[in-house]
């Protein structure tokens, strides 16, 4: 097939900032064997440092025919639900690079019909170029926004943690309670202590 869309999500399990899907398109028949090269380093965003992560989407960005970001905050997958959420953006994120005759991968979750065929792939980000290259640029374009945020949100050390669920972060939520950024709708002991 020469038309394949890659997409995957980064933020999914955080307690703040906002959920960010990405999706990448290939035209695998003019990829150079040089390019191909460099997207054999693709792998899951979590499985690479910071660094090699930043190195990494400028490869995808060259080699890609077509890259969307689709991005949804706290407020908005609190309202939604975060399940709801994620699937409306790794669908928006496809439906932005789809082209006729594209195949279209996510990573793990079912789309639905998109007027393209379409796969759900376990442990897509490990396995396909496409959904790898979403996974870099979901990540790294998520983490310069929370690396962003720490200055307007001091305190919460969001540069350090961007969001997730670490004991410095739920520290922080109990010493300062919860910023904007903060998704309410989790059920997280972060938040018990809280007089919400």
């Amino acid at each position: 097939m020469r038309w394949v869309a890659g997409a995957d999500e980064a933020g999914r399990g955080c307690l703040a900032g906002p959920l960010v899907a990405a999706a990448v398109l290939f035209d695998v028949e003019s990829l150079t064997t040089r390019e191909l090269r460099a997207l054999s380093r693709l792998n899951d965003s979590k499985q690479h440092t910071p660094e090699v992560r930043e190195e990494l989407l400028p490869i995808v960005l060259r080699t890609a025919t077509k890259v969307s970001v689709v991005s949804r905050c706290a407020r908005g997958i609190d309202e939604r639900g975060l399940h709801k959420t994620n699937l409306a953006a790794l669908r928006d994120a496809l439906l932005a690079v789809a082209r006729p005759g594209c195949l279209c991968l996510s990573d793990g979750f079912a789309l639905g019909d998109l007027g393209h065929e379409v796969r759900a792939v376990v442990n897509g980000d490990a396995t396909s170029a496409a959904i790898a290259a979403a996974s870099i640029v979901a990540k790294v374009t998520r983490d310069r926004y929370m690396h962003r945020a720490d200055a307007e949100h001091p305190g919460w050390d969001f540069a350090a943690h961007v969001g997730y669920s670490t004991p410095e972060h739920r520290e922080a939520i109990q010493r300062l309670g919860v910023s904007p950024l903060h998704r309410m709708s989790f059920q997280s002991t972060a938040y018990q202590q809280l007089a919400l």
